[in-house]
Parts: structure tokens; C-alpha cells; sequence
């Protein structure tokens, strides 16, 4: 080794130093300037490169909506008005599996059933811009139809 020569533990923290503030400086720059770090206090450096390469990864995912997303990997989507009821429990679950795949989760369902469902999720639940996950597996979208946070979405909540 030569005299002035870092051990490799040493160049490797100088290595991911140099990477967090690159992540930093970018995020920063996506933010305009508003992130802000190290509330929590001291963060080993592992941990804050892979929570900075997660937060780099959602800022610059694609944004588009679940539903688009679904309809261009083959997915049809008719509107449930369109569909018996066999039908749409059947189209229900095609639409839920490929949404877990896509790292889209639903919440809060148990008091709708199917037909409502799938009809929430078609005029509403998949419309809503979100960015593309589906290649974050530490990543997730999350969805309810009772996320209006009024007395009705309570008690619904609530009771189921």
C-alpha cells in the first residue's frame, strides 16, 4: 500500500460521502431549495444513501394514472356498466393482482363490494396522477375510497 494511501473501508465512506451529497444536492434541486436533513440526528451512512436513493428514485419516476398505466400493459378496462356481474368480480381481481404488481395497494374496501369497487376504482381510485413505482420494490402506492377524512369516511372506517 502506498504511504499516503486510504484503507479501502476509508475510500469506500469517502465514495459514499461524495454519492449522498450528489443525491442531496439533486433532491435539493428538485425541492427549489427546501429539503432539509439530519432532524433525526447522526444516520449511519448506508442508511442515509439507500433512503437518499429511494427518495431520488420516486422524485424522478414518470407520473401518470394507475388507470393509463393498467390500459398499456393490456388490461382493458370497460366501464362496470358494461359488465355482469360474473364479469366484473372477474375483471376485479385482474385489476387488483396487476395493480399489486405495479406496487398499487388498496385500502380500505371491505364495505364495497365488487360492482362498487371496481366502479370506484374506474371513475376515481385509478385516475389520480401518481409516479411510476412498479420498479421500487421498497416503494408502494397506497389507495381507499374513504380517504375524505369527514364523518361519513370515519364512521365507515370505523365500523369495517
Amino acid at each position: 500500500m502506498h504511504p499516503n494511501a486510504q484503507p479501502p473501508d476509508e475510500e469506500a465512506e469517502i465514495d459514499r460521502e461524495i454519492r449522498i451529497e450528489k443525491m442531496k444536492r439533486e433532491l435539493d434541486e428538485i425541492a427549489g431549495g427546501k429539503v432539509h436533513s439530519g432532524s433525526f440526528g447522526p444516520v449511519p451512512s448506508k442508511l442515509e444513501e439507500a433512503f437518499l436513493e429511494q427518495a431520488l428514485a420516486y422524485e424522478r419516476a414518470e407520473f401518470d394514472t394507475n388507470f393509463n398505466r393498467l390500459v398499456q400493459r393490456g388490461v382493458a378496462m370497460p366501464p362496470a356498466t358494461e359488465l355482469d356481474d360474473a364479469a366484473v368480480s372477474e375483471k376485479l381481481w385482474e385489476v387488483v393482482r396487476e395493480l399489486g404488481e405495479m406496487r398499487c395497494f388498496l385500502h380500505d374496501t371491505n364495505h364495497l363490494g365488487d360492482r362498487e369497487l371496481y366502479d370506484w376504482l374506474w371513475t376515481s381510485g385509478l385516475r389520480e396522477d401518481s409516479p411510476n413505482l412498479s420498479e421500487m420494490a421498497a416503494a408502494g402506492w397506497h389507495t381507499s375510497p374513504i380517504g375524505g377524512s369527514n364523518d361519513e369516511d370515519t364512521a365507515v372506517w370505523l365500523r369495517y
